[in-house]
């Protein structure tokens, strides 16, 4: 994947932080932060979204600004970024949060089936893929 089709990242001042920013074009400044569960530190749960003021403390709100696909290619390479830089983690977790018109939708959510589109981009042979309700695991073979 190009660079250019990226926006620029904050990396952390310390690896072991885990929390990565950008800001977009619009001006919305996201946060990707990577937690490491208590019972299995190789499992890292992966949360990002826009942190704006404007937004009234909404942690993790998203966006569409025009600007998915950018900032989701973005977020590949941090996550590429993560993984080269943690590379016994193992497990990997997505949640994707329902949009309030997609509560008990049969539809699904669109913001899973986005996973689904970018998920192969990052995790390459090797990576077992398992959605669970509004969940991605990814686990490595």
């Amino acid at each position: 994947m190009s660079e250019a089709g990226i926006f620029k990242i904050e990396y952390p001042a310390i690896k072991s932080a885990g929390v990565y920013y950008f800001n977009t074009y619009s001006g919305l400044r996201y946060e990707v932060r990577f937690g490491r569960r208590q019972d299995n530190i190789l499992h890292s749960t992966i949360v990002f979204g826009v942190v704006n003021d404007e937004f009234e403390g909404e942690e993790y709100v998203t966006t569409n600004r025009g600007e998915v696909y950018r900032v989701m290619n973005t977020i590949v390479v941090i996550v590429k970024n993560f993984m080269a830089e943690h590379p016994k983690v193992n497990t990997y977790e997505f949640h994707a949060v329902d949009r309030d018109e997609e509560k008990n939708s049969i539809k699904g959510n669109a913001r899973l089936k986005l996973y689904k589109r970018y998920l192969p981009r990052i995790f390459e042979s090797g990576w077992n893929f398992n959605f669970v309700g509004n969940n991605a695991i990814v686990t490595k073979s």
